[in-house]
């Protein structure tokens, strides 16, 4: 596996930056920084991740492609928010199941850096409606394969007040049952984010992952 450093300090340099000057006119004047300073490197961590991940969750897919593929566009899509500056300040990547790779609500491993909140997080983040009932039918069925499945982990998103129709308000994983996104997440502190070991950091948390992993995707029928 790599030791090298794949991120220097000119990642978080450029995008505090660019926190300070969203707009296209000073991104094109210094787009050869994000090139040098994120695209490039991210790519580079991406080429030497897609060996070490088969070997430990070979469903997950990284792709290499700068444009389409795993790594998210540093373009924010405006047309729908009111905040309309036109670059995302974070760098990211997700890496889905090889049954959704065009699903950014399917199953995978995201990578998320930006200054002062850099994480790794794996789940189903905002499943479509089907999926979301299949998920929930599969923790009512069998609430202790899910239960060993997320054991030790701390799960975030949105969730209903109240239990969905159809399931018993007295189930013991009501909690979960009323989850509208089953995500984990772990921090990334910059000392690993810039360190030789960020690779295996990666490889060996995407590991620890698959049990929670695997209950979604086969709940899903993937």
């Amino acid at each position: 596996m790599a030791t090298v450093a794949h991120f220097q300090p000119a990642l978080f340099e450029f995008l505090a930056d660019l926190a300070q000057n969203n707009n296209r006119a000073w991104f094109l004047a210094h787009k050869k920084r994000y090139e040098q300073a994120v695209k490039q490197p991210l790519l580079h961590l991406m080429a030497d991740l897609q060996a070490p991940l088969a070997a430990v969750a070979p469903e997950l897919v990284v792709d290499l492609r700068p444009v389409g593929g795993s790594m998210f566009r540093i373009y924010r899509d405006t047309r729908f928010g009111a905040d309309k500056t036109p670059y995302k300040t974070h760098a990211s990547a997700h890496f889905r199941h090889q049954g959704s790779v065009g699903d950014v609500h399917g199953p995978g491993l995201y990578l998320h850096l930006e200054p002062d909140a850099c994480m790794m997080a794996a789940g189903i983040w905002q499943p479509m409606p089907e999926s979301l009932k299949a998920i929930r039918q599969a923790i009512a069925s069998d609430s202790q394969a899910w239960l060993t499945a997320k054991a030790g982990l701390t799960l975030w998103g949105e969730a209903l007040k109240r239990p969905p129709a159809g399931f018993d308000p007295a189930h013991p994983c009501i909690d979960d049952l009323k989850r509208k996104d089953f995500v984990t997440s772990a921090p990334l502190p910059a000392a690993q984010v810039f360190g030789s070991e960020l690779l295996e950091t990666v490889v060996a948390q995407a590991l620890a992952w698959q049990p929670f992993q695997r209950f979604l995707t086969r709940a899903v029928g993937l």
